[in-house]
């Protein structure tokens, strides 16, 4: 059972502030070079494909006979900022006519959200073994983003009947990688989005999966973006934010007393003034020295030596 994280609310409006935006760097996502369906261009199984509205109608066996409508309309105003993260799943009827067989709820928002093609893939619910041909092959190619790759992992268990170590067998990845991918869809449509069009790495996005909160999630995701945060960094703000730090915070600079500054300006004419010092509340410190040649080296000796400084 995993523990709930501890202190990252705390400071966090601090480190955000109230009007953190990040707008700008988002688009919709669009699904180039994808071939808009008709009745004479040909289908592949493994590819996403956009389909008129118009020809798709919904499943007569569909479970659910309701939907809320607050939530619909949520994720309607989010498809129209981000576009449609995961497309839905259809199997055609007719030489026009799409059935859908997964994915009705997103289907009917974007309806609402003023869509007129919905990204899909197409089911040949006939022949098993051909879509599972075709989805393995679709994996193997090198341009598909981490959300492509966990959509058609998730396609081989749901509509394949794979179980995960299968389907790692199948795609030749080890099952571990094939479950940190799958993870990938537990996050915000946001995050997904922002991992989709490259805006947030893997390793970004597998450091956020360990924070419950999807808001903080979402806010740290803006910061990473904003401030271009790497990996490590992001790490350890989460680290500090759990122990109630703000991890902006920095340790005050102490005024240095007036001898430092002597020091400084003694030292710092042998060395063409390369020289820094820092000193805590305490009185402990350290002062560098940087030289350029042996001959500063020997100036400095010297005068050491001669008692002149």
């Amino acid at each position: 059972m995993s523990k709930t994280p501890r202190g990252l609310g705390k400071g966090l409006g601090a480190l955000l502030g109230e009007n953190t935006d990040i707008s700008s760097f988002r688009k919709p996502v669009e699904y180039i070079n994808k071939t808009v369906v008709t009745s004479e261009q040909p289908q592949n199984t493994a590819d996403i494909m956009l389909i008129p509205v118009g020809m798709i109608e919904p499943n007569p066996f569909q479970p659910r006979s309701a939907f809320d409508q607050d939530a619909m309309e949520e994720l309607a105003d989010s498809i129209r900022t981000l576009g449609l993260i995961q497309p839905i799943t259809v199997r055609k009827k007719s030489h026009d006519r799409y059935q859908i067989i997964s994915g009705e709820r997103r289907f009917r928002a974007s309806k609402m959200a003023g869509m007129n093609e919905i990204p899909a893939y197409i089911r040949e619910t006939d022949d098993q073994g051909m879509l599972e041909m075709a989805i393995v092959e679709n994996i193997q190619r090198e341009d598909l983003d981490p959300i492509e790759v966990a959509l058609s992992y998730q396609r081989l268990i749901e509509e394949c009947s794979l179980t995960q170590e299968q389907m790692a067998t199948r795609v030749g990845k080890k099952r571990a990688s094939v479950t940190n991918y799958l993870r990938l869809l537990r996050l915000p449509a946001k995050i997904q989005h922002d991992l989709k069009v490259g805006l947030l790495s893997v390793g970004h996005a597998k450091v956020l999966l360990g924070v419950e909160n999807q808001e903080i999630q979402e806010k740290l995701c803006d910061l990473v973006i904003k401030e271009e945060l790497s990996v490590r960094q992001l790490e350890n703000m989460i680290r500090k934010m759990e122990k109630g730090e703000n991890p902006k915070d920095k340790p005050q600079e102490q005024d240095l007393p007036e001898d430092y500054f002597k020091v400084l300006e003694i030292v710092g004419k042998y060395f063409t003034n390369n020289i820094s010092l820092k000193r805590n509340s305490s009185g402990k410190g350290t002062m560098t020295i940087h030289f350029s040649s042996d001959e500063e080296i020997s100036k400095f000796l010297k005068a050491l030596e001669e008692s002149s400084i």
